[in-house]
């Protein structure tokens, strides 16, 4: 059975607010193309690096052509980094203090970076981040798997989907029509 393909990724998402997704010091082009190409699928609003040694237009591995249909930034350091107003930077990282993130509430509006595939976010970086988020696995996974990770959580978490049902594999309750309530004042 072949699966329906959407025209707009942020539309199958049904999420509110935006995000956009990036690492620092990234190396590897096929790991700068799976992470743009998946932000794209998770219907990110821009994706960007930081000191990258390869550009996205490098990355042969983003077969859905991403900085065609969503902005891509370049900066050369963490000072150079410009956010659009009221964006939280939520650094992800495998470090002490960090938030696990299956227990981390998704700022409406965020920018995800990742550190590089050998080493970790740099201290300029985490110093500019709002939440500092880890994945909880025994060990640094693929950047660009960890990214999509990441976008998967926040699209499950902040999306408008049924919820899953208490048996294995059991049917999906749908989800009613939303509806929109009165206007509320405020004094």
């Amino acid at each position: 059975m072949k699966a329906k393909m959407q025209s707009d990724p942020a539309a199958g998402s049904k999420t509110r607010g935006y995000f956009a997704i990036g690492a620092e010091r990234i190396s590897k082009q096929l790991n700068v193309g799976n992470l743009i190409r998946s932000a794209h699928a998770f219907g990110a609003s821009f994706v960007f690096t930081v000191g990258a040694q390869y550009s996205g237009q490098e990355a042969h591995a983003d077969t859905s052509k991403t900085p065609l249909h969503v902005p891509l930034y370049h900066w050369d350091s963490a000072t150079d980094m410009v956010l659009p107003h009221g964006c939280n930077l939520v650094g992800i990282e495998l470090i002490d203090g960090a938030i696990d993130l299956p227990s981390f509430r998704h700022p409406l509006q965020a920018a995800y970076i990742l550190g590089p595939e050998r080493g970790a976010l740099s201290p300029e970086v985490l110093a500019r981040c709002d939440h500092v988020v880890k994945i909880p696995t025994a060990f640094c996974i693929n950047v660009a798997m960890a990214g999509a990770i990441v976008m998967y959580d926040r699209v499950r978490s902040l999306g408008r989907f049924a919820p899953r049902p208490v048996a294995a594999g059991g049917p999906a309750v749908e989800l009613p029509e939303h509806v929109h309530g009165a206007p509320k004042r405020r004094r």
